[in-house]
């Protein structure tokens, strides 16, 4: 029985070996797009912090779930219409390219929206 990772590499390492190139990617883009935010993980999957959470992924059997609150879902649900949502979640097939342009959009809405809000996570 393996641990349970603790940091956002030992979480893409103890991926199962064909997505984990696909979790790099994911975990780039944000990275480059949230430039300062804090990397961790909450609730067991890698998220991002400025102020407040901005973003979290995580690897599912199909699919990466990006958690990217509520209102980013909203506020891009025209673009989303391609991905199954919820709420709070956009699932990316595994056996599609990450849509990189999309991605980096969601992000840069949320650190943006860190800026303008006391809320941790906007409704």
């Amino acid at each position: 029985m393996n641990p349970r990772p603790t940091t956002v590499t030992e979480y893409i390492n103890a991926a199962p070996k064909e997505t984990r190139a696909k979790l790099r990617e994911m975990r780039s883009i944000i990275r480059s797009t949230a430039k300062g935010a804090t990397e961790s993980l909450k609730w067991g999957m890698p998220a991002y912090s400025y102020k407040r959470i901005l973003v979290c992924f995580a690897i599912f059997k199909h699919h990466i779930g990006f958690f990217p609150t509520p209102s980013a879902v909203k506020a891009f649900e025209k673009d989303l219409t391609n991905y199954k949502t919820s709420k709070a979640t956009i699932q990316f097939p595994l056996e599609k390219k990450l849509p990189v342009a999309l991605i980096r959009k969601i992000t840069g809405f949320r650190v943006m929206e860190s800026e303008v809000t006391d809320e941790k996570w906007r409704q």
